[in-house]
């Protein structure tokens, strides 16, 4: 695999792979794609070879992805997800040339481990309330974007990619259905205030904003086309601003808060590794860690031989 024309090639290859019999998101290959463009710009700049690469020479990568050979230095989270995709892309070419694979046993950077962080449930109330102020269309629209955000847990992306079929009335409950990573599925119930808000954009706003197109999507633009990803991240970022919140506000953390609450009030962690979608436990169990701290803290500031 000499040339840049054959590795190119292996890079596409995989990512169809990725996407048809993985079933991964456009999101998740978009972000592969991102990955292995730098892995092939490190190739091309140091003259080397895929037959060249071991784990010496990914050491290299990692160096030159750390330091100014990456244009924009990356988190070291960001760089351990690329040196994944990588050694996932040599796995997938050892499988279909049944050539040993030189990263088998190569291992990401370790990363510490980091607390979500989780808006205070005031800076939530402050940021809903924050929704409300628009032109009266748009103001709607966000509300209920915001509340069913904070309501479900949903990433951005499931959230506008949310169809009008995807909601439901169970037992009384309203609910909605969210596909997650790897297309896994999963309904999650809201209460009344999401139920409330996202009632009144879909009577009132939502036709407004269709303009006589047709669509599915329940959230949309003003030109009636589905609400991108990049769009509800400025309403958010807007709607934060407006509220003053000096905590970094993104759609994520609308997410961590949406679960550290639910723990803080007792839920059990089997319920919101299922309410968040998580395939493991243990990437839900982080979300008590916030709780323990809270519980630390509070236990270092009562007790009268806590010190």
């Amino acid at each position: 695999m000499a040339n840049r024309t054959e590795i190119t090639r292996a890079v596409n290859d995989y990512l169809s792979f990725a996407a048809i019999e993985k079933g991964l998101s456009k999101n998740t290959i978009s972000s592969y794609r991102r990955d292995l463009n730098k892995f092939l710009i490190y190739l091309d700049a140091n003259d080397v070879d895929f037959e060249q690469i071991d784990h010496a020479e990914i050491d290299k990568f990692l160096g030159w992805l750390r330091g100014s050979g990456g244009n924009n230095p990356s988190s070291e989270s960001s760089n351990s997800r690329v040196i994944v995709t990588i050694r996932n892309l040599f796995k997938f070419i050892s499988t279909g040339s049944r050539v040993p694979n030189p990263l088998q046993d190569y291992s990401p950077p370790r990363i510490p481990k980091r607390l979500p962080k989780a808006l205070k449930i005031d800076e939530i109330l402050l940021l809903l309330e924050a929704s409300k102020f628009d032109e009266e269309t748009f103001a709607t629209r966000n509300n209920a974007l915001l509340e069913i955000l904070y309501a479900t847990g949903g990433r951005i992306s499931e959230i506008v990619d949310l169809d009008i079929s995807n909601i439901s009335e169970i037992s009384e409950t309203f609910t909605v259905k969210l596909t997650g990573k790897g297309g896994r599925e999963r309904v999650v119930p809201i209460g009344n205030y999401a139920r409330k808000s996202l009632e009144k954009y879909l009577t009132t706003s939502r036709p407004a904003l269709l303009k006589n197109k047709k669509s599915g999507r329940v959230f949309l633009n003003t030109r009636g086309n589905p609400l991108s990803r990049q769009s509800a991240w400025e309403i958010i970022i807007n709607c934060a601003e407006r509220a003053k919140i000096e905590s970094h506000v993104t759609p994520h953390a609308i997410r961590h808060s949406f679960a550290t609450h639910l723990l803080d009030g007792g839920a059990d962690i089997r319920v919101v590794q299922e309410l968040l979608g998580h395939s493991s436990v243990t990437t839900t169990q982080i979300y008590t860690l916030v709780t323990i701290d809270k519980l630390r803290e509070s236990y270092a500031g009562s007790h009268p031989r806590a010190k």
